[in-house]
């Protein structure tokens, strides 16, 4: 006598069983569904119109930081770092305090690390001041004039439209050249050609030895397109040599950054005298620094405004849940014939979760592509850029179909419950 079990009741039948219900759940959620398109999409408004929200929102966070970022890094490369009397304070107090113990910081300190500092690659003074520039009868007036070295392309990105940059001689010689911006030459020159042309900063000639390509706006309402560079050795000869100055140092990589700002401090600290145990008299910051307090920022703000918009989830969870409670008084009937020929309770639980997760999100992908509209639409008019990435588009579809198993639970266990006998009696 055979001992072998049918093949619906082998090793592998919970898991066909369990798999089939789920298809048949699947199959009949999408039926719904459909059936009550209008009803649906009205039910879904409201998680439409959240997960639009956050994802939206989500972009604006995620492109503002990227835009900052772009921003500061046309002055903050990558494998730099700031020397300063100050460059930041975490709090007022700390602020006053380094105001006390720092010291001006002078030509002579910056020259004494160029020459001493085996690890930095480039070094660049950022001098900077506002001036009027002209020539003949037209006036450019609050020109930002940066006196710079000749190693500043190698630590932030100067593209030149045409000409050339300012030069080591230049700067060793104290020649009166400039390389100006894109709006100083549309204002001064017109369909004129600037190369070779003289011009006035202040009551001083220059010579225009180059013209830089056009950045456009910075981004706080200012064009990025006002600036002037010259020789530092003409700028603090004309503006005065003895203000505190600031200077930037590029490491030849990443790796390095932390060795060279060491080297830096030491050089620093043996000029200024400073015993061991006392503290610097002067400040540092890192591009990686700059970075990473960004994004501290704007990790704060995500936190502060994506639960507010994810409050909106809440109000389409109990919209789908009270649909859900609709369909379930409907279908009646339906439960009652499933039962009658064999579904257990489990089953028509899964059927309803299913069709209300379904629900939920088909809601949050018609919410993720009205993100993407509106996000077109505001970087196409107000020119901001908006950033979706995956960690949203995954938020926006977990977090939809959680909303919806949540608001089926009590809809399906209800359904679950219907004895067969009173539900076919109600037909």
């Amino acid at each position: 006598m055979s001992t072998a079990r049918p093949p619906e009741q082998g090793p592998d039948y919970p898991r066909m069983r369990t798999s089939t219900a789920l298809w048949e759940a699947l199959r009949i959620a999408v039926d719904s569904i459909w059936t009550h398109k209008l009803r649906s999409v009205l039910t879904l408004i409201g998680i439409i119109i959240a997960i639009a929200s956050v994802v939206t929102v989500g972009g604006a966070i995620e492109g503002m930081g990227d835009y900052v970022w772009k921003q500061l890094s046309s002055t903050f490369a990558s494998n730099t770092f700031v020397v300063a009397r100050i460059v930041q304070a975490a709090s007022m107090e700390e602020f006053e305090e380094k105001l006390r113990r720092n010291k001006n910081l002078y030509l002579e300190d910056m020259k004494a690390v160029e020459d001493r500092c085996d690890g930095c690659e480039a070094i660049s003074p950022m001098l900077q001041e506002t001036d009027t520039i002209k020539r003949a009868n037209k006036i450019f007036y609050d020109a930002s004039i940066s006196g710079i070295s000749a190693d500043l392309p190698r630590i932030q990105a100067v593209d030149l439209y045409e000409g050339r940059f300012i030069a080591d001689f230049d700067v060793e010689h104290a020649s009166p050249v400039a390389v100006i911006g894109w709006k100083v030459r549309e204002e001064l020159f017109g369909p004129l050609g600037a190369l070779g042309k003289q011009i006035k900063i202040g009551a001083d000639n220059f010579t225009v030895i180059g013209v830089e390509q056009q950045k456009g706006s910075s981004g706080i309402g200012q064009s990025a397109d006002n600036s002037l560079y010259i020789p530092y050795s003409v700028f603090l000869k004309k503006y005065g040599s003895r203000r505190s100055i600031t200077f930037q140092v590029r490491a030849s990589s990443g790796e390095t950054i932390q060795t060279t700002e060491d080297e830096v401090r030491m050089i620093l600290r043996a000029r200024h005298k400073l015993k061991p145990q006392a503290a610097d008299d002067f400040d540092m910051l890192t591009s990686s620094a700059i970075q990473e307090t960004i994004d501290g920022i704007i990790g704060m703000i995500a936190v502060a405004i994506i639960p507010i918009t994810l409050v909106g989830l809440v109000v389409g969870g109990i919209v789908v849940m009270n649909i859900m409670l609709v369909t379930v008084t409907e279908r009646t009937v339906e439960v009652g014939m499933r039962k009658a020929v064999g579904a257990r309770r489990a089953d028509i639980l899964l059927q309803f979760l299913v069709e209300s997760a379904l629900l939920a999100t088909l809601g949050g992908v018609l919410g993720l592509g009205l993100a993407y509209v509106f996000c077109a639409v505001i970087e196409g008019v107000a020119g901001f850029p908006m950033r979706i990435t995956m960690g949203y588009v995954l938020l926006a579809l977990f977090t939809s179909g959680g909303v919806g198993m949540l608001s089926g639970i009590y809809p399906a266990y209800r359904a679950s419950k219907l004895s067969p006998i009173v539900a076919l009696a109600r037909e």
